[in-house]
């Protein structure tokens, strides 16, 4: 293994596609070892961008501009860091020669809910919440018939929880209730039935809460409106991240601090293809493709590890606080870990995924997984030796990871800021960080509309519980600080 020195022609280069507060650590690791960062996105002065080398502005959906900043750049390695990626485009680009992290299928399937579902649930067999797809509001209202209230929302591209919503029994409609039925294969698209709902069933209501859930769903898509998926409500006691890194052998062998180690060898991975832009959407196509493609040394062995499970707390599918570890009976630890350990090695190559699953007892249900570092798991960065960015930059790189040293229960919290401005202003820093244990990132984002992380609390103590206290209120210090200026 070989690294440049960056800003000469030796140099080893990362494009970075993506630039916030996730992009803006992978890059401050990168370049603590040598790499020189180039950081793209849709606006300027992205986080990433105040610490890259270098960054490019542009829609990098667009995959005629997303190829001419790769051939422009010419990088050693290409770093999805968002869903929002013209992903055929890297397709061909790993084709042509150019390496992509983890993988450029494995971006391809998890930018898209619909793709990685499938693979996960009808190839791999792994347990999930029931599910339906729908590209129209006609489909989507059969689906959510189909599945039943409470259901969940989502479009099949969008990340944070944008466009997510949850559709809940309305208490209040207990009496028998009369809505409009569409006719939708009437021939007057207009007419219009009445039917009585029994007070015992679930119930639609079209006019607020199914046409409010469609209505989001269409409006947070990354790539604007289009299809949603719509999954069965989980009984769940916790929810977690298992961070899962997949990287090169260390001549010492791999070892978490509890010495659980799993390992693996890709032989040719079968995954499901699905071809977007076919006139026929469920059509999907079986192909085999060749580990050698994946990896940057494909005569070396990828190894796993699993980090301590990150639990965590969301609002509408956005993060607001995580804890590590959190608590889980041997049972259902091993199982999440099977599960993470299948759903990587089919997306194959190296670098840190985050896989989500809900826990009840010991049963445990696989949810997504992002093949890269994950929002939840910033607490890594205050709770272990090397942060979950760290890792990611180690195993894209080639490098090994002989330890992972975890220094005990900690928490975060992030920082949201809501409101319509490019001014943003934090007072109240010294209170909160005058809590012990307590530290601070400010993520530098230029704007907010609506509501937007700009920073992130982190604590570590005795307990997860005490943690989690130290970052509350040290919150409610920044909180009451913010200052927003039109």
């Amino acid at each position: 293994m070989t690294l440049g020195t960056p800003l000469t022609s030796v140099a080893t280069r990362a494009l970075l596609l993506g630039s916030g507060e996730l992009g803006k650590e992978i890059t401050i690791e990168l370049q603590r070892l040598g790499v020189e960062v180039i950081a793209c996105d849709k606006y300027a002065n992205a986080p990433a961008m105040q610490v890259a080398h270098r960054a490019h502005v542009f829609n990098m959906l667009d995959g005629q501009a997303l190829r001419a900043v790769v051939e422009q750049e010419k990088p050693s390695l290409i770093i999805p860091e968002v869903e929002a990626i013209a992903t055929r485009t890297l397709v061909e680009l790993e084709q042509e020669g150019y390496r992509v992290i983890p993988t450029a299928n494995a971006a391809f399937l998890t930018m898209n809910r619909e793709a990685i579902r499938r693979l996960a649930a009808e190839e791999l067999g792994l347990p999930t919440a029931r599910y339906r797809f729908a590209d129209t509001y006609e489909e989507f209202v059969q689906a959510v018939e189909e599945i039943g209230i409470p259901c969940v929302v989502k479009p099949i591209m969008s990340s944070s929880g944008h466009g997510q919503t949850t559709i809940k029994e309305d208490p209040s409609l207990d009496e028998g209730l009369r809505i409009k039925d569409e006719r939708l294969n009437s021939s007057d698209s207009e007419s219009l039935e009445t039917k009585v709902i029994s007070p015992s069933s679930y119930v639609l209501h079209p006019s607020s809460i199914v046409d409010h859930a469609w209505t989001e769903s269409q409006k947070g898509g990354r790539a604007g409106a289009g299809r949603v998926i719509v999954e069965g409500f989980v009984d769940f006691d916790y929810e977690i991240t298992l961070l899962t890194v997949r990287c090169a052998a260390s001549d010492k062998g791999l070892r978490t601090q509890d010495e659980r180690l799993n390992s693996s060898v890709d032989e040719g991975t079968k995954i499901k293809d699905e071809r977007l832009n076919s006139s026929d959407s469920d059509t999907l196509e079986t192909k085999v493709i060749s580990p050698s493609s994946f990896i940057l040394h494909p005569s070396s062995p990828a190894h796993t590890i699993f980090l301590e499970p990150v639990g965590h707390h969301q609002v509408d599918g956005d993060y607001r606080e995580s804890w590590q570890p959190q608590a889980m009976s041997p049972v259902a630890k091993q199982k999440a870990q099977e599960i993470a350990k299948k759903i990587t090695d089919a997306l194959g190559g190296y670098g840190i995924f985050g896989v989500e699953m809900f826990v009840k007892g010991d049963e445990v249900i696989f949810s997504e997984v992002s093949p890269r570092p994950h929002d939840t798991g910033m607490v890594t960065m205050i709770s272990q030796d090397l942060s979950e960015f760290a890792l990611h930059a180690r195993a894209v790189l080639g490098l090994p990871i002989p330890e992972v040293r975890f220094f005990g229960p900690s928490a975060s919290k992030a920082i949201v800021v809501e409101g319509d401005t490019d001014k943003v202003v934090f007072s109240g820093l010294e209170k909160a960080l005058s809590v012990p244990g307590v530290q601070l990132r400010l993520f530098g984002k230029p704007e907010v509309h609506g509501h937007r992380r700009f920073g992130v609390l982190l604590a570590t103590a005795d307990t997860v519980e005490h943690a989690l206290e130290k970052v509350e209120e040290a919150y409610r210090y920044v909180d009451e600080g913010i200052r927003t200026q039109d």
